[in-house]
């Protein structure tokens, strides 16, 4: 029997499931999963996930989703470094190679290393005090 690919991301409901799958690989990892306990309790994780997934449905399928939020002023002032990036675009990565291929697969992954390079860009700023507009 021939293995069925996986179809690519198309609805609101696929980046929810592809968000659920990502978050579950966040809270198990040992380097990403305290930064975020830290700071979303166990509570509003429902209210988290559904911001995540109203904001890639805005950002990859341009469908009105009821996203507004700044997420570059969210990250400026968190505990991170490079290797959290780094983590995090691995654990995305696989997280969409698991349930998705395809253009809007491919998208999600670009777009998203895209947001990485910019955050950190900003949040490098932010602690040189470069008195630059960051967000």
């Amino acid at each position: 029997m021939a293995n069925t690919p996986n179809p690519d991301i198309l609805t609101p409901d696929d980046i929810r499931q592809l968000i659920n799958a990502f978050y579950g690989r966040v809270l198990a990892d040992a380097l990403l999963g305290p930064v975020f306990a830290a700071r979303i309790p166990a509570g509003h994780w429902p209210a988290h996930l559904d911001t995540m997934t109203r904001f890639w449905t805005a950002a990859l399928l341009a469908q009105a989703a009821g996203y507004r939020g700044n997420p570059g002023a969210k990250h400026l002032f968190l505990p991170i470094e490079q290797a959290h990036f780094t983590q995090w675009l691995a654990l995305f990565g696989q997280a969409v190679d698991e349930l998705f291929a395809g253009d809007h697969a491919t998208e999600i992954k670009r777009r998203a290393g895209k947001m990485g390079e910019l955050f950190q860009a900003k949040i490098a700023a932010a602690r040189a005090g470069s008195g630059h507009a960051i967000l």
